[in-house]
């Protein structure tokens, strides 16, 4: 099991399990789940508003996350969270190339890993 930690200025800081090896659960549902407050819109990846920042609980490696899907990248691109060369990059070595993800995208893993996100 995955431990995830979602942290934000405004709320205490809360520790989750995530189930390995679901390839469905995304990090806004484990959040939805339990009523942690990451704001969203479409829940499809277009508008950009579950944006979260994604890092190894040690911080001292990258979380493994699968690479970002298009909508993903097209939504981080708009926003300025990745640029073209990252994108490129990214096809390569078949990892998410920036911390930035959208929270209704990023499918959970077998990884601990601590969530950002700003408060409502």
């Amino acid at each position: 099991m995955a431990l995830i930690t979602f942290s934000s200025p405004m709320h205490k800081d809360k520790t989750v399990y995530a189930v390995a090896g679901s390839h469905t659960q995304t990090i806004l549902d484990l959040a939805k789940e339990h009523h942690i407050p990451i704001d969203f819109g479409c829940q499809e990846g277009n508008c950009g508003t579950c944006l979260v920042k994604v890092s190894s609980v040690d911080g001292k490696r990258r979380p493994m996350g699968g690479p970002l899907n298009v909508r993903e990248v097209a939504a981080l691109t708009e926003l300025g969270h990745i640029t073209k060369a990252e994108i490129e990059q990214m096809y390569v070595d078949d990892i998410p190339p920036t911390q930035w993800r959208l929270a209704c995208q990023m499918i959970v893993r077998d990884e601990d890993i601590l969530v950002e996100y700003p408060s409502k």
